[in-house]
């Protein structure tokens, strides 16, 4: 079970990674565009899993590589950002959250569900006239 101090780690670590992909990001990675939707901190908060969405990436995968190639930097900006809040950064690792393509998955099969029952609907209606 996760502390409630652990709860308000994460959505610190969350915050301050959002602030450093958005004023940073364009430095390191382009255009693309990197949300941080959900954090998970270690009890000891020595080590953070940081699950990551992106906007305008080709590939995902490609994308993961190049943040873990700019941890360092990340990392040393974090740690600016967190001075005053935390005795030790945490060691970062990110990864790709594919919530939302599943969610876009589950759509399609719910629509072509959807569209096959009001089809059968409609050739058992001119059935029964």
């Amino acid at each position: 079970m996760i502390s409630r101090r652990q709860e308000k780690f994460a959505r610190l670590i969350q915050k301050e990674l959002g602030y450093i992909f958005l004023t940073d990001g364009k430095k390191y990675f382009g255009n693309a565009i990197i949300s941080v939707t959900h954090i998970k901190a270690s009890p000891d908060f020595g080590y953070v899993k940081a699950y990551l969405n992106f906007l305008n990436v080709g590939d995902p995968d490609q994308m993961i590589k190049l943040i873990e190639k700019h941890n360092r930097d990340i990392r040393k900006s974090l740690a600016n950002q967190l001075k005053n809040s935390v005795r030790k950064v945490p060691e970062l690792s990110f990864y790709y959250d594919d919530t939302l393509d599943y969610m876009e998955k589950m759509d399609e099969v719910f629509k072509k569900l959807h569209e096959k029952e009001s089809s059968s609907a409609e050739s058992s209606e001119d059935k029964k006239e």
